[in-house]
């Protein structure tokens, strides 16, 4: 099993919108793809609320059969439409990827 992990620390306003609507979009936009990937075998996501400056905003926990799917998942379309969604939100961004 692959579990691929991602945060994102999210700009305070981007796309006209508050970081906490954007976090709640992420949110929503990630758990979707639950049923547009099949590749995609489990998927939760968090919104933070540790005022620490080391936390960041939004996690992503996934879990994949294998590397291949994780691929597939990575480029599947409504997935790379979050990625460049992300891309205009963010500051920061850390990524684990293993297998379990």
């Amino acid at each position: 099993m692959i579990k691929h992990i991602v945060m994102w620390r999210l700009k305070d306003e981007a796309l006209g919108a508050s970081k906490e609507e954007n976090a709640l979009k992420l949110k929503e936009t990630l758990l979707a793809l639950k049923n547009e990937i099949q590749e995609l075998k489990a998927v939760d996501v968090g919104i933070n609320f540790n005022p620490s400056e080391a936390a960041f905003d939004v996690v992503l926990y996934s879990e994949f059969e294998n590397r291949e799917g994780l691929e597939t998942y990575q480029k599947h379309p409504e997935h790379v439409k979050i990625v460049k969604f992300v891309g205009e939100i963010r500051t920061d961004r850390a990524v684990v990827d293993y297998e379990d």
